[in-house]
């Protein structure tokens, strides 16, 4: 009989304020409206890893969590639609990018083509438009309303750093004298402007898909970033070594370009250079949306503002620096130049571009700047801005905008709201849970916090030393913590106290267990010693009176000495054993009531870096530096089993520590290949690989029931995985391994095959097709109702013959010929209900993917099948799209084959009666929606909640309405 095990699935993961791969977005609304703005800082938009996160700033509490079911990727940025505010897009470190609704916290549309981690997004202005840009180099118009790609963009040769749209300014007449649209006009956006590591800026024209215009941003290396300014007439490229490189766009050659191909004339002119005070790469350029301010950080614990002088500052500013230099000169050239204190004649445009930006204020932060946004200020004269940082905390600060009217006063800012106890600000290193399962303690470099393991709040944070092994003494009212320094730090968790700090040992405390009895902590350090430890209650004098008071302290007691420092001690659940491991790649078991040496276990290449025995103390589990897990007989300490486990050092290990079910020899074990492993020790099997952390996981803790795991890791998220009641069996968990490596090999060929076609074309702008695993489903769907259709219309056909004959010669018609079961399981349809079922349900984006994959052989069926379709007016707008792809796809083949011409001119009649039938109803529903438009116009408001000051008339007059609180 096969043996079946319960499946362990990820049920939770919490302890993350924000991830280090995304960024974040400050939103004014909360979900009471009532509040907005009086009571209520607004919302932060984060992601977390997987996840997208939605943080109340004010009460520091999760509003909302954006989780897909299937997706392990990492988010890695998210952008806002300007047009509607509860539009966001989020790009994945997989090359997808889902289009979410914050209100319902649903996804719109899922667009998959780019090869790696998706690093740029942008709306256009009417919302329309996507345009994404990944670490492979292209660029992606995708369709929000047709949810297609339009095209892909290439032309950079390395990961793009910023994209922007453009607005076409178009000139109008205005009797002699010429005035220019700006962005704020009817227009759409039709260049796009883009920057990438290769230290290169493009202008592309979306029209013809092609580059009209290409820069070198920066003179010392790759370009970072890109601020474009509100007005869309300059921005700003951001390099190393914190140099800036700013730029003039020229809205009238912008314009004239749009007309005029190959004008000659220069959209981008280079305005100079600064330097801003950090010495690093900038990473983002944020320009405000209503002041003239700017604000730059790297990855250094500060934010820099920098001010956008007037005409007048700038003015003054030259003059009195030339008359600073005609002063110490004393030149007669110089005392002969006029001064230019209240002229106009100075060229503003040829200024220094140090004279039009100056330094502001600098913000100093607790932690390394990430990213930011711009946020609502509580008042006018005050503006705020949003911190994500790289130790997991959020920050809100508010700076004094004041107008400066001496040059000595400082500008102000504070630190108003922080979101930072629900995690650690750095890597979780330990992890231990209590007795009862309820309470989970986690420590990093100076903190220490305990949680609710069932709703994951965080109850206690208390400050301590960098913390490298924890543990919860008998009551689980006191966590133990072994810290680096070599002290062992005992905290009361119901007082949030320390209790008492004891010096135990000289070096690095790396591991601590408690004994079966409950009775003796030892602890094992890199001084190469192990100490017993006695837990006892002593009375201790309250100062100033008589009184005493009880208090648990550790008495030293026993002192275990080797040659090599102590990596991992555990005692054995019958409290005869005693197993550590050392540097020097073995494992020593000792005696505990004489210490002395029982076993050593030789076979490890590299050393143990933990070891755990089983419940009924006959295993011994060991997890190594060599990537390996090691079973261990404990009676004569040979090796039952090696286990070539991870792909990196398995830096902890586990048995499940009861034999409930009989799963007693069950382990964990954990690796810095960021995935954790499920094994049966009795038949040496792999039971599962459970995947979803993104960094290497340091600590992991089994629950005492056996009933679920909890992991921490360089993500610095804690993951909690429970036991189902889903059954796993071994052969099926290997035939999944198998096919998820065939269809990666598969798409990776296929990916490669068109992108070397691809290439060795050179063209600039290309379909963004991409193949996975749901497109090749559905092209192998598409092909077996193709052939079964084909088969299915000639039965169809001579039985429809054979039923006219009948009747023509006044004779029984025949009997129905047996069809395909899968047509008669549908309830009898038609093969081309069948197919057009098949491509109805496809998203637009699958659709053309899945066609891609056809072979021309197969053109002609599908040609037969779509004028079917048009001939019975079903979906002409989806007949219509196939269409087009197709011929666009197969032109040369379909232009050089004569026979296919009768098929199209016969589809093209079909087509136009059906698409005439189409244009009559938009037409008719288009002037009943105008007809309705105006009765709504000439009705006026009809709710009285609204504030309504001015309603324009189609008569051009207005009518003015009282405002009702």
């Amino acid at each position: 009989m096969v043996k079946s095990y319960l499946k362990f699935e990820q049920i939770s993961t919490f302890g993350q304020i924000c991830s280090t791969a995304s960024n974040c977005i400050w939103d004014s609304k909360t979900e009471d409206e009532a509040t907005t703005s009086r009571t209520s800082a607004g919302r932060a938009f984060v992601g977390a890893n997987e996840d997208v996160l939605v943080w109340d700033l004010k009460r520091g509490e999760l509003e909302s969590r954006w989780h897909v079911t299937d997706n392990r990727a990492q988010v890695t940025v998210i952008v806002r639609s300007q047009n509607d505010p509860d539009l966001f897009a989020v790009g994945y470190d997989d090359g997808k990018i889902r289009v979410w609704d914050s209100r319902t916290t649903t996804i719109y549309i899922t667009f998959n083509g780019h090869k790696s981690a998706i690093t740029q997004l942008t709306f256009d202005r009417k919302g329309v438009r996507l345009a994404s840009g990944a670490r492979d180099t292209d660029i992606i118009l995708w369709d929000l309303v047709g949810e297609v790609g339009l095209h892909k963009l290439k032309g950079h040769k390395d990961q793009i750093t910023s994209l922007n749209f453009l607005s076409v300014a178009q000139p109008l007449r205005d009797g002699d004298e010429e005035t220019v649209l700006t962005n704020g006009d009817e227009e759409d956006d039709q260049y796009l402007l883009s920057t990438s590591k290769d230290a290169l800026i493009k202008i592309w024209d979306l029209s013809t898909q092609h580059c009209i215009e290409t820069h070198v941003a920066q003179t010392n290396g790759e370009c970072w970033a890109l601020g474009l300014s509100p007005d869309h007439d300059g921005c700003i490229t951001a390099g190393n070594d914190g140099e800036m490189r700013a730029w003039v766009i020229d809205q009238q050659a912008l314009a004239r370009a749009s007309k005029e191909f190959a004008s000659g004339e220069k959209v981008l002119k280079d305005r100079g250079t600064f330097y801003r005070n950090g010495k690093d790469r900038t990473i983002a350029v944020r320009f405000h949306p209503k002041r003239d301010l700017i604000a730059f950080h790297g990855s250094e614990k500060a934010i820099e503002l920098w001010r956008i002088r007037n005409e007048d500052e700038i003015r003054k500013s030259v003059n009195r620096k030339r008359k600073r230099r005609k002063e110490k000169l004393a030149d007669q050239e110089m005392q002969d130049e006029p001064e230019l204190e209240d002229s106009t004649d100075l060229d503003l445009s040829q200024a220094n571009i140090t004279e039009v930006f100056v330094p502001y204020v600098i913000l100093r932060t607790g932690g390394r700047v990430r990213s930011m946004d711009w946020a609502g200020g509580k008042s006018s004269k005050s503006l705020s801005i949003l911190l994500a940082t790289t130790n997991n905390q959020l920050e809100l600060y508010d700076v004094d905008a004041k107008e400066r009217k001496s040059k000595d006063r400082t500008i102000e800012y504070n630190r108003s709201l922080s979101i930072d106890q629900a995690g650690h600000r750095s890597d979780i290193r330990c992890l231990a849970l209590s007795s009862d399962d309820r309470m989970l303690a986690s420590a990093s470099s100076n903190t220490l916090k305990v949680w609710n393991a069932k709703t994951h709040s965080c109850l206690r944070t208390l400050d301590c030393g960098y913390a490298l092994c924890t543990t919860f003494l008998p009551g689980s009212k006191i966590v133990v913590v072994g810290t680096r320094e070599g002290n062992l730090e005992i905290f009361d968790i119901a007082a949030s106290s320390l209790i008492d700090t004891i010096p135990a040992h000289e070096r690095d405390i790396w591991s601590m267990h408690l004994s079966p009895d409950g009775r003796t902590l030892i602890t094992g350090s890199a001084d190469k010693s192990a100490k017993f430890w006695e837990l006892r209650v002593v009375q201790e004098e309250v100062l100033g009176t008589n009184r005493k008071n009880p208090k648990l302290t550790l008495v030293h007691t026993r002192t275990l000495k080797t040659a090599d420092d102590i990596l991992a001690v555990r005692f054995s659940p019958d409290g005869k054993y005693l197993a550590l491991s050392t540097l020097d790649t073995t494992v020593k078991v000792f005696f505990v009531d004489t210490l002395k040496l029982y076993l050593t276990l030789y076979g490890h290449k590299l050393p143990v870096l933990n070891l755990d025995i089983s419940y009924d103390s006959k295993l011994v589990l060991t997890s190594s530096a060599d990537k390996t897990v090691r079973i261990w007989g404990l009676d004569f300490g040979d090796c039952h089993k090696t286990f070539l486990a991870h792909n990196d050092s398995v830096l902890n290990c586990q048995f499940i520590p009861d034999n409930r079910d009989g799963n007693g020899h069950h382990f964990f074990s954990a690796s810095k290949d960021r995935t954790l492993k499920y094994y049966d020790g009795d038949k040496f099997e792999q039971i599962q690989k459970l995947e979803g952390h993104h960094g290497e996981i340091w600590a992991m803790t089994v629950a005492h029931n056996g009933q679920f795991v909890v992991t921490a890791a360089h993500d610095k998220s804690i993951r909690i995985w429970d036991q189902t009641d889903e059954q796993v069996f071994l052969e099926e968990e290997r035939e999944k391994e198998l096919e998820e490596m065939y269809e990666n090999t598969l798409l990776t060929s296929l990916d490669d095959d068109g992108a070397n076609e691809k290439d060795a074309e050179g063209v600039e702008s290309t379909d963004p097709s991409k193949q996975s695993g749901q497109t090749l489903i559905a092209s192998e769907k598409i092909t077996e109702a193709l052939t079964l259709g084909v088969e299915d219309l000639e039965i169809m056909t001579e039985h429809a013959k054979a039923v006219q004959n009948a009747k023509a010669n006044a004779t029984k018609p025949p009997a129905q010929p047996p069809r395909h079961p899968i047509y008669l399981a549908n309830g009898n349809i038609s093969a081309s209900s069948y197919l057009l079922n098949i491509l109805q349900k496809l998203p637009p984006q699958h659709l053309t993917d899945a066609l891609l994959l056809l072979s021309f052989s197969q053109l002609p069926t599908l040609l037969t099948f779509l004028t079917l379709f048009a001939e019975e007016q079903r979906n002409i707008p989806l007949v219509c799209r196939i269409l087009n792809f197709m011929l666009k796809v197969h032109n040369k083949q379909i232009v050089s084959s004569r026979l296919m011409r009768v098929e199209l001119e016969n589809l093209r009649e079909k087509l136009r009666a059906g698409m005439e039938k189409s244009r009559r109803e938009m037409g008719f529903n288009l002037a009943g929606l105008r007809v309705l438009g105006r009765r709504m116009a000439d009705e006026g408001p009809g709710f009285v909640d609204e504030n309504v000051d001015e309603v324009q008339e189609s008569k051009g007059k207005k009518r003015t309405f009282v405002s009702i609180a």
